[in-house]
């Protein structure tokens, strides 16, 4: 059964799995101790500093190990902003950082601190509802991340690549602009260390085990020498007074070897993996009507590719595919607890339902990829016709009567579509289902209470070729999404 989910977490690489066995002989006592069991552990615990080090690009006593990346991700963004207080209290994040990140900005701005985010996404000062220059590729603009930059400014935060689509950031630029500013710079580079060190000046580094094949509940925090830093909380002489509590020498020692082993591997399963995710974006749009493909298509993580399928519910998609033998994940707010879409997704501006995240672990063969590819056009269309929607850009389509235009105003009849109630992605299928019944340059009005909605409708008149005239508040309840239709 295929795993295509290795941005959440890649299996247990087999380095990891000897070094974890080996090392729950040899490692289990306190390193912190002088007699000849802890004296063994400490040796254990320092050579994996230095090998995860060495992979870092960083000095040893510069690593600390933590009880996860999200610990490494806190931490750091705590332990920077209050070495450096006295500079100020201002926090840059980008809007398409990891939650573990956006969390942390929300603690800080809770305790009276200010957090700037930097958008993913650009609009025009004269119209908001129209997007142009948008990059759907979800890059930051390193220019618009330096000029945020204040001299109260205290610490900025940049994933090295994005968890949701697979996009680079430009880190090395914004390092050397945080660097020119006298700011340091926090990377969250738990999907991309595996492939390589982070470039730039950065000042601290995240990352986790589990997203290179090492076990859960190890993570990585680098805090370079000449950082003001003051570690949060109550601490002890364990790991520099960063993390304190007993380490967990197995897992750690297991974390090194299996970073040290796939970055042996990374050059070459790297090109590989990229010809399989270049297979996947070229095919899924020919396979299946009314797709998005999302993210940077060339400056991007070598395994991962996401796309989002118009009138596909995302909860609905990921159990067809499950059930056909393929482990997906999504961004789509109907697989989420809170009915929100991806944050991601929603910051690129792009179509977040039927979303689909294919992340290829290392080891996955073109067979596996064809296999899914051979799957999803069916599954896709299962959903569909649950959820009674067009098969795929077949709306029905009126002829307009003579004399009618885009010229209509806004002041004649409205047709109004009434999706009070229901979710992700009913308001866009009947929108389909209507547009046909009014005149080229008619209106459309969808009366929705679904987030998901306020990406949804504007991403449908993108890829069907309908103008989007934006947003108001309905007098009974939700928003009124107003379309025109063009064609």
């Amino acid at each position: 059964m295929p795993y295509f989910d290795a941005a959440s977490a890649v299996p247990l690489h087999p380095v990891a799995r000897q070094a974890l066995l080996a090392s729950l002989d040899e490692g289990w006592a306190d390193p912190a101790r002088l007699h000849r069991e802890g004296r063994r552990a400490r040796m254990l615990l320092d050579a994996a500093r230095e090998a995860a080090a060495e992979a870092v690009g960083c000095r040893p006593d510069e690593l600390t190990f933590t009880p996860s990346g999200t610990r490494a991700v806190h931490t750091g963004v705590a332990g920077a902003l209050a070495g450096r207080r006295r500079a100020g209290r201002h926090l840059i994040v980008s809007t398409v950082e990891h939650s573990c990140v956006l969390h942390a900005a929300e603690s800080h701005e809770a305790d009276g601190g200010e957090v700037t985010r930097v958008e993913a996404v650009s609009y025009t000062h004269l119209d908001v509802y129209k997007r142009q220059e948008v990059d759907r590729g979800g890059r930051v603009d390193a220019s618009a991340f330096a000029a945020a930059l204040r001299e109260d400014t205290a610490l900025a935060c940049l994933q090295s690549a994005n968890h949701e689509v697979g996009t680079l950031q430009p880190v090395a630029e914004v390092a050397g602009a945080c660097r020119e500013a006298g700011v340091p710079l926090l990377v969250d580079a738990a999907q991309s260390l595996a492939w390589g060190p982070v470039e730039g000046p950065w000042s601290l580094l995240a990352a986790s085990a589990h997203k290179w094949g090492g076990p859960a509940g190890v993570g990585l925090l680098a805090v370079r020498k000449g950082v003001r830093f003051s570690a949060p909380g109550p601490s002890d002489d364990r790991e520099s007074g960063r993390a304190p509590g007993f380490e967990d020498v197995p897992a750690v020692v297991a974390a090194a070897a299996s970073l040290r082993a796939v970055r042996a591997e990374a050059a070459a399963e790297a090109a590989r993996l990229r010809e399989l995710t270049e297979r996947i974006r070229a095919r899924v749009p020919q396979l299946v009507a009314d797709v998005e493909v999302v993210g940077d298509p060339v400056r991007r993580l070598p395994g991962t590719v996401t796309f989002s399928c118009l009138y596909v519910d995302g909860e609905a998609l990921l159990h067809e595919l499950d059930r056909t033998g393929f482990s997906v994940s999504s961004g789509s707010s109907c697989t989420s607890s809170t009915l929100v879409p991806s944050h991601v997704l929603k910051a690129m501006g792009v179509l977040s339902e039927g979303n689909v995240r294919v992340s290829l672990p290392p080891g996955t063969t073109e067979a596996d990829v064809d296999a899914f590819l051979d799957a999803l056009p069916d599954a896709v269309s299962r959903v569909r016709a649950q959820l009674g929607a067009p098969a795929g850009g077949d709306e029905a389509v009126a002829v307009p009567p003579a004399g009618t235009g885009s010229g209509t105003s806004e002041q004649e009849a409205v047709l109004v579509v009434d999706t009070l109630g229901r979710r992700c992605p009913i308001p866009v299928i009947e929108l389909a289902k209507v547009i046909g019944d009014v005149p080229v340059g008619g209106l459309v009005r969808v009366l929705s209470d679904d987030e998901a909605a306020r990406l949804d409708v504007p991403a449908w008149c993108e890829m069907r070729g309908q103008e989007y005239l934006g947003e108001s508040p309905w007098p009974e309840g939700g928003t009124a999404y107003l379309v025109r239709r063009e064609r």
